[in-house]
């Protein structure tokens, strides 16, 4: 559907949600309903879209009423969105009512949030490196020797 409107329409909302729907599930991150929220604080009438999951806060007490379309929403964040007077759309129903995204704000997680990426960066003994050390467990015996501390030799 969205490779038609991609091709048929000439709005480049069809072809951002086109390419996120061909990502694979790493670059397409969850939202949770707090972040949702405040990046729809000031476009409060307009539609959210997801290309993605979005998921349940219990940190937020109370939910604004807003209008929402994703790939998967879960059984908690979808509850007390229509509670409180919003609605939920596929983006089946997203494209029947706005081909061209208009009135539409496109949102995505932040890809970052995993714990790998903390891993990820020059090795974990380089100077100036903050990268995470992959170690079987985390105790005196482990990753505190030579290069970790100053009292040991040196520090990096």
């Amino acid at each position: 559907l969205f490779r038609f409107l991609a091709r048929r329409t000439n709005s480049n909302f069809n072809k951002v949600v086109l390419k996120r729907l061909y990502m694979s599930r790493i670059n397409r991150p969850p939202v949770s309903l707090s972040r949702l929220v405040a990046l729809t604080k000031n476009a409060s009438l307009k539609t959210a879209v997801v290309v993605g999951t979005i998921t349940d806060d219990e940190r937020m007490e109370v939910v604004p009423k807003m209008s929402v379309a994703a790939l998967h929403v879960s059984q908690g964040a979808r509850a007390r969105i229509l509670n409180a007077g919003g609605e939920v759309l596929t983006l089946d129903q997203l494209a029947l009512r706005a081909p061209t995204g208009s009135n539409c704000v496109l949102l995505r997680g932040q890809r970052t949030a995993r714990e790998a990426v903390k891993h990820f960066g020059s090795g974990p003994g380089t100077p100036g490196s903050s990268t995470k050390p992959y170690v079987r467990s985390k105790g005196r015996k482990f990753e505190r020797a030579r290069g970790r501390r100053a009292s040991r030799g040196y520090k990096n």
